[in-house]
């Protein structure tokens, strides 16, 4: 005989179901908080410096995009992981995030409340100078500032050339597709210790008389630049993206075959190359 049709089941029945995962997902956040605890006293004993580990972010990243299925938008597991991270990160160790709104109060406040949630401190500025500034006071804050060039900022990145300067430790967003509801590029700045960066992409300051059309057409196709003028009437100053494989050198040597003069360099922070998707993932 045939065997009996299964009957559908009832909403009743779902809505238990659904009840029962968010409990569990609940006691699992209350479980990572008890690790992150632990941690805490681990990392007193064993461990000095920021708590924040920008190559293990982009790896935890990396891997939620890449397991990442089902009807659920990639936009929303994005920002649901990036509070998770952020706010265990400032439990570990308190910090505010410094904000520059000179390229638009809505769109930087969308990026930082997407990729540090609302239990982070956000505290805004009027310049990227002044959010380095800040930075550079601080015991272990964050800056937020626009990774393009906007009008009047100036070379705020020289700032960061000393060696006990803040650095570039990351570039959001990290997972980049088109329509993401926090798509202005952003750099962030912090005090990091070197074994906790992330050392993909180079971010080199540099000084150069010469620039103009010639020089700023010479520069690899992978490189990225930021330009600023700079003292003398054809003087810049770049901030210089390289990414992963290539060497500043290379860039060096394209500059000055161009016609260009490098007055000075510093590397003054790296990032991870962003994860691409080109639609929204389900």
């Amino acid at each position: 005989m045939p065997s009996p049709i299964s009957a559908p089941p009832s909403l009743v029945t779902l809505r238990n179901e659904i009840d029962r995962i968010d409990e569990t997902v609940h006691n699992l956040l209350i479980e990572r908080s008890e690790i992150i605890d632990r941690l805490i006293t681990v990392k007193g004993s064993q461990e000095s410096g920021s708590a924040f580990r920008p190559a293990r972010e982009a790896e935890m990243m990396r891997r939620l995009v890449q397991r990442h299925r089902g009807i659920l938008p990639l936009d929303t597991i994005e920002s649901i992981w990036r509070v998770i991270i952020s706010t265990f990160t400032y439990v570990q160790q308190p910090f505010s995030v410094h904000a520059d709104l000179s390229a638009g109060d809505a769109l930087m406040r969308d990026s930082a409340r997407f990729h540090f949630g609302f239990t982070v401190p956000f505290l805004p500025h009027m310049s990227a100078a002044a959010v380095v500034a800040a930075v550079a006071a601080s015991r272990g804050d964050l800056g937020l500032v626009p990774a393009a060039y906007v009008a009047g900022a100036g070379a705020w990145w020289s700032a960061l050339e000393p060696p006990d300067a803040p650095k570039i430790i990351a570039r959001l967003p990290f997972v980049e597709r088109p329509d993401h509801p926090a798509d202005l590029p952003v750099f962030v700045l912090s005090r990091v210790s070197s074994d906790a960066m992330v050392k993909e992409v180079e971010v080199w300051s540099v000084r150069v008389s010469g620039w103009g059309p010639r020089t700023a057409s010479a520069l690899p196709g992978a490189v990225s630049c930021v330009a600023a003028p700079d003292g003398a009437f054809d003087g810049a100053a770049l901030l210089i993206s390289i990414p992963q494989g290539g060497r500043f050198e290379e860039v060096r040597q394209a500059l000055v075959k161009a016609g260009a003069t490098i007055r000075a360099s510093a590397l003054v922070g790296s990032h991870a190359t962003r994860y691409t998707v080109t639609a929204n993932k389900t």
